[in-house]
């Protein structure tokens, strides 16, 4: 089979592979659309010492079951479902908080990925998706339910109705327009990004209705949002996101770019500002992703990009240098 493989720092190579072989308790799919997310290029930059050159990358994705060894599921089902591998049996798998498990291995990372014609995973993470889906749409299943994890928990910490306050997104890459879009989706009728790409801006005006700003340009009104949610997690937007944000609200963290810098700790004490953090999403929330992207909450999704998979070496160089139409680029390994 071909396989779009991290050979290098900044290279991917389309190379053959064997085909995985299930073991008992798994499948394997045949990959129909594969997402490539940020912690790709991350890997692809050579910053994630988890991922070591030799690895096939891709962890957002749909197939179509080709062999399984678990009764429940069949030859030919489509699905998508969660890279995180989990026990099941530690204390955060049994309360339902499965992305945290203490035992969590991954897709794309601990084993072979899904940039590939096929790839293995246990039966346990597969999640069935509707038979009229397109597989471009369940492949956002992934990214889209990093935002709908993050927004409920955010709404949980909120002491008024989503639709009273406020919001500001930072960041209009693929997780802070899906975020912007479930926002609207539930009601929140006062949403704002902040994104430094102008096309990228574009987008979020034009798919989730919301107003925009470039913080290059224009700073957030600062003490003036209910919640902010960091879909960057860069030093420079921890402060700004702590900055905006109004005495007793929100400021939820999903962004990675940098590990640590410092805060305004005295805002955030004095203006008893709740701080959150967030990790992926549970199996409840992928299924519940799934549900909303096949009824439309997340809009019609025409600002995917699809590619085919030979295509890869190029869209991982076109996202690094910003040259990508869209914040997010799906593989397509049958598309010619």
């Amino acid at each position: 089979m071909k396989a779009l493989v991290y050979t290098q720092p900044n290279e991917m190579q389309l190379l053959d592979r064997p085909e995985p072989i299930p073991e008992a308790g798994e499948v394997v799919l045949k990959i129909d659309a594969v997402g490539i997310c940020g912690s790709d290029m991350h890997a692809y930059h050579g910053h994630d010492p988890r991922r070591k050159p030799g690895l096939v990358l891709g962890h957002e994705f749909a197939g179509t079951i080709a062999q399984s060894r678990d009764a429940k599921w069949r030859e030919g089902m489509r699905v998508t479902g969660n890279p995180l591998i989990t026990c099941g049996t530690c204390e955060y798998c049994v309360q339902g908080r499965d992305n945290l498990c203490a035992n969590r291995t991954m897709v794309g990372m601990t084993r072979p990925g899904a940039f590939a014609d096929y790839m293995s995973i246990p039966a346990a993470s597969l999640v069935e998706i509707p038979a009229d889906m397109p597989a471009h749409i369940a492949a956002a299943t992934e990214p889209a339910a990093t935002a709908l994890h993050a927004v409920n928990l955010t709404m949980r910490a909120l002491l008024r109705p989503l639709p009273e306050c406020r919001a500001l997104v930072i960041g209009g890459g693929a997780i802070g327009l899906f975020c912007a879009l479930l926002l609207r989706a539930y009601g929140c009728r006062n949403v704002t990004v902040a994104e430094t790409h102008a096309a990228r801006r574009a987008s979020c005006e034009r798919e989730a209705g919301c107003s925009t700003l470039d913080p290059l340009a224009q700073e957030a009104p600062q003490n003036h949002f209910d919640f902010v949610i960091d879909a960057v997690g860069a030093k420079v937007t921890r402060a700004s996101a702590l900055a905006a944000v109004k005495s007793g609200g929100v400021m939820m963290h999903i962004g990675l770019q940098d590990w640590a810098s410092e805060i305004d700790m005295r805002k955030l004490t004095l203006a008893e500002i709740t701080l959150l953090g967030t990790y992926t999403y549970t199996m409840a929330d992928l299924r519940a992703t799934v549900a909303a992207l096949h009824e439309g909450a997340f809009g019609s999704l025409a600002w995917l990009e699809q590619r085919s998979l030979a295509q890869g070496p190029q869209a991982f160089a076109d996202l690094h240098a910003g040259l990508a139409k869209s914040s997010k680029v799906l593989l397509i390994p049958d598309l010619a």
